[in-house]
């Protein structure tokens, strides 16, 4: 069975950085992908980035480019997401999910953690 366990959220306030964790285990696979997804209240849930196994490519949603960053440590089964110059704007729960293909696609993730809240004040 896969597992997920999302870590590090909290308050912070703009301008400012949090690195979320993210331990995963159970893969039945090798070929797998770690996404990092996000819904703020009356929102639909949105991708924000992920990263496959295979070679470590990686995607990002347009408005976190340049500001988040995706990073796996293997030796841990953990994947991390840095995030750089947080708005308000990115307030949410943030969710990390495990499956077949590194896409932004909710769909494409059958596992899921239970989420970690991020709120960022202004």
């Amino acid at each position: 069975e896969v597992q997920l366990v999302e870590s590090g959220g909290g308050l912070v306030q703009a301008g400012e950085s949090l690195r979320l964790s993210c331990a995963f285990s159970g893969f039945p696979f090798d070929d797998y992908a770690i996404g990092w997804f996000r819904q703020a209240p009356g929102k639909v849930r949105e991708g924000i980035s992920c990263i496959s196994s295979t070679d470590n490519s990686t995607k990002y949603r347009d408005s976190v480019k340049g500001r988040f960053t995706i990073s796996t440590d293997n030796a841990k089964n953990t994947v991390y997401l840095q995030m750089n110059s947080l708005n308000p704007e990115d307030t949410a729960v943030y969710y990390c999910a495990g499956g077949v293909a590194c896409t932004l696609n909710t769909g494409t993730f059958g596992a899921w953690g239970q989420g970690t809240q991020v709120t960022v004040s202004s």
